[in-house]
This record gives structure tokens, sequence and C-alpha cells, in this order.
């Protein structure tokens, strides 16, 4: 190939990857089925000669993919097109198509994957989710069983071991107690890994140099603080604190159209406010979590936080968009505190959330 600049498109599957490559006309110079290997990956795109940039969707192979092709190419773009409008056939050579020459025109908007740094605390927070929800949905799938045979599941007392042969022994036909048992066997495996799951977490969290600086913003204890080390990995992937609002999901959408007028032969823009549509959609459900959860506590506890909660309820803002606000601050806070190393201050609540 001649030393040119290309542009690659990835559509990538367990067992093969289907590749198109653009040169900077919009002309497609080859097309290639390879191996979802390495070695065949990497041997393919040293083939190729000049600046070479590549693109793939977001997928369970795309970290490894990028950390793979990193070092062997130019520039990698991670992007997540779900939502997009399909028209026409799909197939695996149109959407790598697509890809590069989305690619080309510079209309992919990039997924963050690095900070390689913090793969470890990524990997252990993702154990620690997966055993709270499995325990969630075993719990919930316990009471659901007895609630459906009439018998009352009040607090907690269901999922205790010692009293475990009182519940079964309601549980009149056999299938049923059978389904009861290998659930409560489940639940009891699950009860033991989550603590040291946890415990792994915590630790490998603790050894991050933020985490002594987020630690001191109010309501966001150890397992939050873990988590957003491991889910937003770097605070400098967000320019402004808006930016991290729109990825936690609390960014306000709008709607405005007609926006201008003709006035005296010019153009004028209307004084109408946009209409709002709530919040974003399209965000990282754990950030938002643990932002709203601090944010909850945060309003009904004491301190400088809960204070400024109260004014905005006494502005007359509605209790549920004053949350929010609130929840808005937080991750303000904990942008700056973050990019610049400082310890909260409840002094200087204002000005360190700007």
């Amino acid at each position: 190939m001649k030393r040119t600049t290309k542009y690659v498109g990835l559509d990538v599957h367990q067992a093969t990857t289907v590749a198109a490559v653009r040169e900077e006309s919009g002309r497609v110079i080859t097309r290639s089925i390879i191996p979802t290997d390495a070695a065949a990956l990497v041997e393919f795109f040293r083939g190729m000669r000049g600046t070479i940039h590549v693109a793939f969707e977001e997928s369970t192979q795309a970290q490894w993919l990028h950390d793979l092709l990193v070092p062997v190419v130019h520039q990698v773009i991670v992007c997540d097109r779900r939502g997009r409008s399909a028209d026409g056939n799909k197939a695996d050579q149109t959407d790598a198509d697509e890809l590069s020459d989305l690619l080309r025109q510079g209309s992919l908007r990039a997924v963050y994957h690095g900070s390689p740094q913090r793969a470890t605390l990524k990997e252990l927070a993702r154990a620690y989710q997966n055993l709270v929800e499995d325990s969630t949905r075993v719990m919930l799938r316990l009471k659901a069983l007895f609630r459906a045979r009439g018998i009352r599941t009040p607090g907690r007392k269901v999922y205790a071991a010692k009293q475990r042969a009182t519940w079964l022994a309601q549980l009149g036909e056999r299938g049923v107690r059978f389904r009861a048992t290998a659930l409560f066997a489940e639940l009891e495996v699950l009860q033991t890994l989550r603590p040291t799951a946890k415990a792994a977490m915590l630790a490998e969290a603790k050894r991050d140099p933020a985490w002594a600086i987020l630690r001191t913003i109010p309501f966001l204890g150890p397992v939050r603080v873990a988590l957003l080390l491991a889910t937003l990995q770097t605070p400098w992937r967000f320019r402004t604190k808006r930016h991290l609002w729109a990825y936690a999901g609390l960014a306000v959408v709008t709607r405005t159209t007609a926006e201008y007028e003709m006035y005296g032969g010019r153009p004028r823009r209307r004084r109408r406010e946009p209409m709002t549509r709530g919040l974003n959609q399209n965000h990282n459900r754990v950030v938002k979590d643990v932002l709203k959860g601090a944010a909850t506590a945060a309003a009904t506890r004491a301190g400088p936080l809960q204070e400024w909660y109260q004014g905005l309820l006494t502005r007359g803002l509605r209790e549920e968009l004053a949350r929010v606000t609130l929840a808005r601050k937080l991750a303000a806070l904990t942008l700056r505190l973050w990019k610049t190393g400082q310890h909260y201050d409840p002094a200087k609540l204002s000005i360190q959330a700007r």
C-alpha cells in the first residue's frame, strides 16, 4: 500500500473481524476478513504504510482490541452508535464500510478507553457490582416465591440461615421446596463472596492517590469513592463540570425551534425560553447512582450541604429539582477537588464546586 493516510473501519465478532480501508479521497482500497486473533490483527495493520486511523464499535472485545492496537496505529476510536437510525440492509461489510467513512469525515464520538493503571480496580469494582446485583436478584426471587403462595415475608427474616428450615416447612409442594432450597444455597454462596469482593475493591482503591482527596467529600463513603475511581478513571476526560453532568445523567435536555424572527429587515433571536425535556438518557448508571445516593443522604442529614439544599427549597425550587441540583453540586465538587488535589473545605463550598 502507498504511504498515505488510511481510515480503517472494523466490524468485530468472536471468530472474525471484517475490515474496510479507505484513503483520504473516500475510495475504499481494500476489504478484508481477518481472524479475531491478536497476531493476525497486528500483522494486518503492520502491513500498512502511512498514518492509520482505526474505528470500531463498543463491544465485549473493545477494551482488549483498543489496548492491542494503540501501540500499532496512529489513532484508535471506540464508538458507541446505539440509538442511531438504521436505513437499508445490515451486513458486516456494510457496517465496516460505514464506520470507515464516518471516521474519515470525523463524525464519530469516542468512548473513553484509557487509564490502564486503574484496570485492576475497574475489574474488582465490576466483580463487586455483579455480586451485589446477583444477591439482590436471588433475594427478590425468594420473596416472590413465598408471596406467590400467600406467605408474608416482612423485613429480612426470610434470609436468615437460622430460620431457613421454618420457612421451608411452610412450602407444601415438593418442587417449590426444592426451588427455594436452591435459591437459599445460591444466596449463601453470594453472601460469602460479597464481603471478600468488597474488601479487595477497597484495598485496591486505597492505593489510588485520589482516594484521600475524594474521601474528604461528605457522603462519599468508601464504596462510593471506589466506584467513582473505577468508573470515571481520570478527571481529565471531562473538560468542565457540564461534561461530567451529562456523563452522570444530570444534564437537562432542551428543545427549541423557530429561534429567529425578522425585525427591521434583520434576523433577531426570539425572547423565548427553550423547552426542557427532562434529564439525558444516555449516561453511566453507576455514576448516577453514586451521586444521587450521596445527594439523598446530604439532603436529610445536618451539614453545610443540607443548608444549601434547604436554601434551594426556600427560594421555591421543587424538591425533586433541588435534589438534582444537589447531585450536580456534588459532581462539580468531586471533579474540582480531584483535578486540583485540594481537600474539601465547607467554608469554600461555592468556590470549590465551580
